[in-house]
């Protein structure tokens, strides 16, 4: 005889009534990866994971630095990013770390009102508020540390 599963309410219990977010997350834009290599890297997660390539930014692009491969699966969006320069920062980091994560970049309604809430609750910045625009429209994009040098 089977017995009764009883439904179980796992949510979050407010300790405070009226407190509220003070950084609702929208969701997780793209994980950006540092890589000794780019493209190799690119052809893995395609062939191995099914990602295909979204965008591309390098040399053919203008981009004299760094090159960039945008894979895309469903909602999930991976940059992996190598440097085109030993002198480099992002070198640098792969030296130090090896490959792996850099950036885990979130979607936010307010990117300065999050970065001012997160800098006035004591995490460390990385980028001040910045707005880039082109023919398409403009963002803003800002940045805190998270653990170690992952922002």
């Amino acid at each position: 005889m089977a017995k009764e599963v009883k439904n179980v309410n796992y949510g979050l219990e407010k300790i405070f009534e009226d407190a509220q977010d003070f950084l609702p997350l929208l969701g997780t834009d793209y994980v950006e990866f540092y890589v000794g290599n780019a493209k190799q890297s690119a052809h893995f997660y395609k062939t191995a994971f099914g990602f295909q390539s979204f965008a591309y930014k390098g040399l053919e692009t203008g981009s004299r630095d760094q090159v960039s491969y945008v894979l895309k699966q469903d909602k999930i969006r991976l940059v992996l990013t190598t440097p085109l320069t030993s002198s480099s920062p992002i070198n640098d980091h792969i030296v130090k770390h090896g490959d792996g994560v850099k950036v885990v970049a979130l979607w936010v309604d307010d990117a300065r009102k999050s970065y001012e809430e997160t800098t006035k609750r004591g995490a460390k910045s990385y980028m001040e508020p910045t707005v880039e625009t082109d023919e398409h429209g403009e963002v803003v994009r800002a940045g805190i540390y998270t653990y170690g040098e992952t922002v």
